[in-house]
């Protein structure tokens, strides 16, 4: 066994270990075991596993950016101090305060692409576990011969087994058109939910601070530079590898989308439309203003004591 083979080893048993399990379970109700669905609905809860345990990695996250937010404006200043200054020393000094912005902060720009990082060892397990299934070799756990066999043949739609890629496919003889249009299709849904996954956080979530700070820079590179990547790539991946990465940008799209409408990041897009939702809905309480309700049916005024006459008499003595 190779380096990478020893490193994916634990990732493999454990991936085995999940998808056995919803495979046992889809077919305890019913599903046939060596249909296509079973095994693509087993791909879904391993993805509804996987994204649940990033969840706390997501929360960490949002505080970063929350945090990246803060220090925009010193980020800003730094990026002024050195505006037109292209010499190796200048691009050094702002560099180093830059980086102490950063550490000062406990942040770093490339946390909010942690939770993509994290699922890369689960993206090449999977993949290997799907190689491993099409050359009919059992697994390294749970995975017998007959679960191997049973997901190597699985097709999606009937036509496209998991196993296959439009590579694979446009190379064989006779070439696999319907296999090539379906792994086409899922490469450009892949790519398109990566795109407007990273568009969310950068249209909507980023207040005009950030966005005039290196750090927006840098994610709208990222924000056309991942989608190309994997539109390259994936024509190479498995039918089966590209609906599990499919099933993760849905889960993250709609993870973003509860979190950019209901915790917005203060000054943007997002916190803007929120306000006005709740402006309209009469549950926007201003800050800044002293707000004190009264209820008219309850207001009492306070009787005046009349003035004694002997009190009075002195007054007018007086």
């Amino acid at each position: 066994m190779d380096i990478i083979g020893t490193i994916l080893w634990p990732i493999k048993w454990a991936i085995e270990l999940i998808l056995v399990f919803f495979h046992w379970v889809f077919t305890s109700i019913g599903l046939d075991p060596a249909a296509g669905i079973t095994w693509v609905l087993a791909i879904v809860g391993l993805v509804v596993v996987v994204r649940a345990a990033l969840i706390p990695i997501f929360v960490r996250q949002i505080k970063s950016q929350r945090k990246m937010l803060e220090i925009a404006p010193e980020l800003k200043k730094v990026q002024a101090k050195y505006k037109g200054k292209r010499d190796q020393f200048s691009r050094e000094a702002m560099s180093r305060e830059t980086m102490a912005l950063y550490r000062k902060a406990g942040t770093n720009p490339m946390s909010s692409c942690l939770p993509l990082l994290l699922q890369m060892p689960i993206f090449f397990g999977l993949f290997s576990v799907l190689n491993d299934a099409q050359q009919g070799k059992s697994g390294v756990g749970l995975m017998t011969m007959q679960l191997t066999q049973q997901f190597s043949n699985a097709s999606l739609f009937g036509i496209a087994p998991l196993h296959s890629s439009f590579q694979s496919a446009m190379n064989a003889i006779p070439a696999e058109v319907a296999v090539m249009v379906i792994a086409a299709v899922m490469v450009v849904l892949m790519t398109g939910s990566q795109f407007i996954t990273q568009l969310q956080i950068v249209s909507k979530n980023m207040s005009e601070e950030t966005k005039a700070s290196p750090t927006f820079r840098q994610q709208r590179v990222l924000l056309y530079i991942l989608p190309l990547v994997f539109a390259f790539s994936g024509f190479t991946f498995p039918i089966g590898v590209m609906f599990y990465w499919l099933a993760s940008n849905f889960w993250t799209m709609g993870q973003q989308f509860l979190v950019i409408r209901n915790m917005p990041s203060p000054g943007s897009q997002a916190a803007k439309a929120r306000e006005e939702r709740l402006a309209r809905s009469g549950k926007l309480v201003s800050k800044d203003v002293e707000i004190i309700e009264v209820e008219e049916k309850r207001v009492t005024t306070q009787r005046q004591q009349p003035v004694a006459k002997k009190k009075r008499s002195k007054k007018k003595g007086r």
